[in-house]
């Protein structure tokens, strides 16, 4: 320490002083302070913007971009980058106070060693300072060395941008990027050794190895500027001129595909759908398409959640195929009540129509659940009211979920269990097109096609005569009886059915046409509308029957009345005779007239 001490200062103490108040500076104040203030500010950005970069990772998976173990390890990176960004927000402060720490152990140490000298050593005080000063400056100089590189490593580490080659390679590429750079250092290092007094060797050596630095350095700047004026080129030969080139092909067709299941949501609903923030609206989502794989035998797509700034904060919008199909405005912080017609008594909130049923309801804070409960009134949550819009919109669009590559996909998959099956009807007897609107046909009407099996024996038992899918539809069901009437079923076993008078259903026999296309029901509008009017009166006078009440019809008005009540009556199904098997008890729940 004594050694060095003499070395740097020459022997005197006030120099000394002044090269360690130097250093200390520039160490405290230009590198340390620019470290923590780095380092706060991206902990801070980082925690910001996690929830944005944990809804596109759930986003991906959702829509089949990734699968389960990429959005892990997407996942776990984010945690990574997280907790590496918090870890150098507090290294900085342990920086700053080694720096600290090294400037007021000097100080004690010079107060400490001039008093030991003068009050136990006897020596005069300016002798005393200057032994024990320079011996303290050589060990401050010693240790501040140290503390400034790792002030400065640190400075380097919460600096650099996001880059995928390692620290070390990056660091040294950068140095050594620009060939012309490093010889104009060289010429200068040069011309520091050929002045008077300064030491020659050092500085000639010196330049020597940095422009053998920048020789080996030029052949990768030559590389690129090679590169970039061939991309440059190009781009003018495409062009004919200087305007930039046009993307690729490729680049452009990658444009084109449509998502076939979109949710766009505003920014106030990202917590929903966060699972860091409690949100569990992705969970539920991939919930409701579990159940309708199960109760449907339909595979909803994957759904591709993006936030969409120019929604409102709490609204959000379901698209199809690039096709606005629903929406709806959610209330942060409160929850939807809804009368179920015995309520106690009114309780305020802000008056809305629940999305999925366009039911009359109410926003409540979330403070006054417990209230609206004893009241009598149905509270449900944001994420439930968006998740129940969800599994309508899906219900009602099931048939756009099944498109030729879906169907061909239902048909492999039962053709490990059923080859023969399947290739006896596909493409032998029915084009696949055919097969695909007949699975289209049921599931429009709530029929779960889960049972592949039997609606293909029953397509190849009748498609070599008929090749009418809507007449191809009806066989089916008949093979499907008891599937369709499942859901409809009372508690006892019983089904609760809607029939028409003698005089409607005379008239509906007549209005039906037959056509080269297939039949129709040429009902005229006055007469349409006061029929739909008749079955949702009596539908509605019902209501209270255990069990789904259904529209019973002739074989031949089944198809023909069940295009009509879908598009007005969708809640109501409509099923012929023949479809209902012998050992169902059936219920006559009302009689339509008009």
């Amino acid at each position: 320490i004594q050694s060095f001490g003499e070395f740097v200062v020459g022997g005197n103490y006030v120099i000394g002083i002044v090269i360690f108040m130097i250093l200390f500076i520039l160490n405290k104040t230009v590198i340390v302070q620019g470290t923590t203030r780095i380092a706060e500010v991206a902990a801070r950005f980082t925690l910001d913007a996690m929830p944005g970069k944990q809804m596109a990772i759930e986003a991906d998976l959702n829509s089949g971009l990734i699968d389960e173990d990429e959005a892990r390890s997407q996942r776990e990176n984010l945690r990574r980058e997280s907790d590496f960004y918090g870890a150098m927000d507090g290294a900085g402060k342990f920086v700053q106070g080694d720096v600290n720490a090294g400037m007021l152990i000097t100080a004690i140490n010079i107060i400490g060693g001039i008093l030991i000298g003068v009050l136990q050593k006897g020596m005069h005080w300016t002798d005393a300072a200057q032994t024990y000063t320079l011996l303290t400056i050589g060990d401050g100089l010693v240790s501040t060395i140290p503390s400034l590189i790792i002030s400065t490593s640190a400075g380097i580490i919460v600096s650099r941008a996001a880059a995928e080659a390692k620290m070390g390679e990056e660091f040294i590429g950068q140095l050594t990027f620009h060939s012309r750079a490093l010889k104009l250092v060289s010429i200068i290092l040069v011309v520091f050794g050929i002045v008077p007094g300064m030491p020659t060797i050092p500085f000639l050596c010196l330049s020597a190895i940095i422009y053998g630095v920048s020789l080996l350095g030029r052949d990768a700047e030559a590389e690129e500027q090679e590169a970039e004026s061939g991309a440059g080129a190009k781009g003018q030969k495409a062009k004919g001129g200087d305007q930039p080139s046009l993307d690729s092909p490729e680049e452009v067709q990658a444009l084109l595909p449509l998502d076939s299941l979109e949710l766009e949501v505003g920014y106030g609903l990202i917590p929903l759908v966060d699972e860091e923030q409690s949100g569990n609206l992705l969970s539920r989502i991939r919930s409701i398409r579990r159940q309708y794989a199960l109760d449907m035998g339909v595979i909803i797509p994957s759904l591709h959640l993006r936030d969409n700034l120019q929604l409102k904060p709490g609204e959000y919008r379901v698209l199809i195929k690039g096709n606005a199909i629903a929406s709806a405005e959610i209330l942060i912080d409160h929850q939807l009540a809804m009368d179920p017609g015995d309520a106690k008594h009114r309780i305020k909130g802000i008056e809305t129509v629940e999305p999925a049923f366009n039911l009359p309801a109410i926003w409540i804070p979330d403070t006054q659940k417990e209230e609206a409960m004893l009241a009598g009134y149905t509270v449900v949550d944001p994420s439930t009211v968006i998740a129940t819009h969800l599994t309508e919109v899906f219900r009602r669009n099931l048939g756009e979920f099944l498109g030729r590559q879906e169907t061909q996909d239902l048909l492999d998959n039962l053709s490990k269990r059923a080859p023969k099956a399947v290739e006896d009807l596909v493409p032998n007897i029915l084009s696949l097109g055919v097969v695909q609107k007949v699975l289209q046909n049921l599931v429009r009407e709530n029929v779960s096609i889960r049972d592949l099996l039997t609606i293909v024996e029953a397509l190849a038992d009748y498609g070599p005569s008929i090749q009418d899918p809507n007449q191809l539809t009806e066989y089916v069901r008949s093979h499907m009886s008891r599937t369709i009437i499942k859901p409809y079923l009372a508690s006892d076993g019983s089904l609760p059915i809607l029939t028409f008078g003698p005089t409607v259903d005379a008239k509906l026999n007549d209005a039906v046409r037959a056509s080269e296309n297939g039949g129709f029901l040429a009902l005229d509008p006055g007469s349409a509308q006061q029929l739909i009017q008749s079955v949702n009166t009596v539908a509605e006078n019902v209501l209270e029957t255990d069990g789904q009440p259904v529209l019973l019809c002739a074989p031949q008005l089944r198809s023909h009345l069940a295009q009509l009540m879908v598009r007005f009556l969708p809640t109501i199904p409509v099923i012929s005779q023949a479809e209902i098997p012998a050992s169902v008890r059936i219920m006559s729940a009302g009689t339509v007239e008009f």
